[in-house]
């Protein structure tokens, strides 16, 4: 992919503009289009990220589409489609095989896909970030789902004492539990609700906090200040949850840490040109190239 991105003066495209997407749906609360464009621009790379509105009956044909649009590099994926994209790819890494879900899709140099998952990394590389040590917390991790699968994954390796599943499919958290509960990690169980009073961690890795009237993912009365409330949801940055937990005393961590510590990992799964694709970096780049000084 990266053979063909070149620099291109100003930032507007042309007809040489290299292509990553991202589909969801819904799609209007993504942040990867102005966050991976500014990027891109402020490094003179002829290289735009867009959104792709796609519902889940036309996914397939929506991603077969657009890996046959020649100047397509990549395909960033998001809500609710991380599992079905699995059937797209010609192969998939160990860690994104063993999760099922995806979501990034690379073209390679024979036109073939490959596929991996950064959810899981991105989301605990930030709470580290945020001085969040997950060292022998107890966690409640309410959805099952391609991104909940991916935390879970990601936090069984992560040194924590006990992770409680639910989702509102219950043979999504029983497969997750069953899947985590191989080898040497920490208890996992499933849960008949998403009570988080005795835990030290809940995260809400649902879509729910993405429309204003959606219901919230956890009993909210139920949480103490000593517990740490996690949302996947970045737009809004506070969610209905978030700002519940606030008031009730605990700390908050917003799902904008998850997408922004993921930067690294993509920039090196895409082959981004450069050295430097650090979290601190590409926010500062971000930053720079959206202020009213940037170009």
């Amino acid at each position: 992919m990266v053979s063909r991105v070149e620099s291109r003066p100003g930032n507007m495209p042309n007809g040489a503009t290299r292509l990553l997407a991202i589909v969801g749906d819904p799609i209007a609360q993504v942040r990867a289009p102005a966050f991976w464009s500014a990027a891109f621009g402020a490094r003179g790379i002829d290289l735009l990220c867009i959104p792709i509105h796609v519902p889940p009956a036309d996914l397939l044909p929506a991603l077969r589409g657009l890996q046959v649009m020649r100047n397509v590099d990549g395909i960033i994926v998001t809500v609710p489609h991380k599992t079905a994209a699995c059937r797209c790819v010609d192969r998939l890494s160990a860690r994104a095989a063993a999760i099922g879900a995806i979501n990034m899709m690379r073209r390679e140099a024979d036109d073939s896909w490959s596929g991996d998952i950064f959810d899981g990394v991105g989301f605990v590389d930030g709470l580290a970030a945020a001085g969040i040590a997950l060292d022998q917390r107890r966690v409640l991790l309410v959805g099952a789902g391609g991104a909940g699968t991916a935390i879970g994954f990601a936090l069984a390796h992560a040194g924590v004492r006990e992770i409680r599943v639910f989702d509102t499919d219950g043979d999504r958290a029983v497969s997750l539990r069953d899947r985590l509960s191989h080898g040497a990690g920490p208890p996992i169980s499933c849960v008949d609700a998403p009570d988080p009073s005795d835990v030290d961690l809940a995260i809400n890795a649902t879509p729910l906090g993405l429309r204003p009237d959606d219901r919230l993912p956890l009993d909210v009365d139920r949480l103490t200040p000593a517990t740490i409330v996690a949302d996947v949801i970045m737009k809004p940055r506070q969610t209905r949850l978030l700002r519940a937990a606030a008031e009730r005393g605990c700390r908050t961590h917003d799902g904008v840490h998850m997408m922004d510590h993921q930067a690294p990992h993509a920039a090196d799964f895409f082959r981004f040109p450069g050295h430097d694709w650090s979290v601190e970096t590409v926010r500062r780049l971000v930053e720079n190239e959206q202020s009213p000084g940037g170009r």
